[in-house]
């Protein structure tokens, strides 16, 4: 099904029930996975998190009451000959680790978003039968999640449309953004002028060795007086901070290089441009707030989810989309340019990106979750089974 009517507050239970959210790897995984604890705590649920040690790192922004519950996981993905081998038993350990847990505390319901880390809650939930639903970010199954696809109560798409297996029942929530993210939708904003020409460079966990390879020198390429008034915060590997920040020190640009920033909601609402990965988490905070974006697909990923998640803002003039083959600092230069010297061409651009936003999105997530689960809820939206 295509979407879900607008998100109805739910009333507290007497017992509080469970929500087991089963995700890791990236913050891609997780943050979606924020958005949705936040919005069941609000509703009186209680809600653990099911990750592995890796995935843990990353799960500093959910709410002090949510638990980590560390499971043992692996996959194939890395490691040599010996690691490859040991993936199988690392993952049944982590599986009789979540079998136990959800025995001593049974979930009402056991939400996956994805990553291999997800794997030993999701195996334990369809072991016990427990009610289960997938939240899928990108306009392609990842392949955690197609393993258990088939398997769930529901699917939830954050890309529309997504591709699927036969016979799957989908919704489309969007992706959830979180509340920082929630508490700036739709800010104003500021078209370029005579004023500061503010960029945020994101990108994303992975592969963003690229942006730090091209951004500093397309930047160093814009004719004056563009080129004098940009203030640009950029995320870096650690490997590449400090000579993307000397590049930028030396020609005189003034730049916040950093591998991470806590205040990305802020800086991203203060921006009049968005230079990222195309990741789904990302996309939808771009939306929600509603920004201008040049976006660079990740060509290393195998199912090539990020190209189809940048297929939607491209179409609808919110974005320029750069595949990697052809992000060469001149082209990357040439189309910053066109974004900030043309502050018409901007807000149309910003404008449309909001269009695209669903800020709602945890609150529809939520309501799927109370349905799926068996929770009551005031009204079920229209179109559910």
């Amino acid at each position: 099904m295509s979407g879900l009517r607008a998100p109805v507050r739910a009333g507290r239970a007497a017992a509080a029930p469970l929500c087991l959210i089963a995700a890791g790897g990236t913050g891609g995984h997780l943050f979606p996975a924020q958005a949705l604890a936040e919005e069941l705590l609000a509703r009186g649920w209680r809600v653990a998190l099911s990750t592995d040690a890796r995935g843990a790192r990353y799960a500093g922004g959910f709410p002090a009451e949510v638990p980590v519950r560390e499971v043992a996981s692996a996959t194939f993905a890395r490691g040599g000959p010996l690691a490859r081998a040991a993936v199988p038993f690392r993952v049944a350990g982590g599986v009789a680790q979540a079998l136990r847990a959800m025995r001593a505390d049974p979930p009402a319901l056991v939400a996956g978003f994805g990553g291999y880390p997800s794997i030993p809650a999701m195996t334990a939930a369809t072991i016990l039968r427990l009610p289960r639903m997938i939240h899928e970010q990108n306009g392609v199954l990842g392949r955690v999640n197609e393993m258990f696809a088939r398997r769930a109560d529901a699917v939830a798409c954050g890309t529309w449309p997504t591709i699927l297996p036969e016979e799957v029942v989908a919704y489309h929530t969007g992706n959830p953004v979180r509340a920082a993210i929630r508490s700036l939708a739709g800010a104003p904003y500021e078209r370029p002028g005579e004023g500061p020409l503010r960029i945020l460079v994101i990108g994303g966990s992975q592969g963003a060795r690229i942006l730090s390879d091209t951004v500093p020198a397309a930047i160093d390429a814009l004719p004056e007086p563009l080129r004098g008034r940009v203030e640009i915060a950029q995320q870096a590997r650690g490997e590449d901070e400090a000579r993307v920040a000397a590049f930028y020190a030396e020609r005189g640009i003034a730049a916040e290089v950093a591998p991470f920033f806590a205040d990305v909601p802020r800086r991203m609402a203060a921006a009049q441009l968005v230079i990222s990965r195309a990741g789904a988490s990302s996309l939808a905070d771009i939306a929600a707030i509603g920004r201008p974006a040049i976006l660079v697909p990740l060509a290393a990923s195998i199912r090539d989810e990020q190209s189809a998640n940048a297929r939607g803002p491209a179409e609808a003039e919110a974005a320029v989309v750069i595949p990697e083959a052809r992000l060469t600092p001149a082209a990357l230069s040439a189309n910053i340019e066109a974004i900030l010297s043309q502050p018409e061409a901007a807000a149309h651009m910003a404008a449309r990106a909001r269009g695209l936003g669903r800020p709602e999105a945890a609150e529809i997530l939520a309501d799927l979750a109370h349905r799926i689960a068996g929770v009551d809820i005031h009204d079920h939206a229209e179109d559910m089974p």
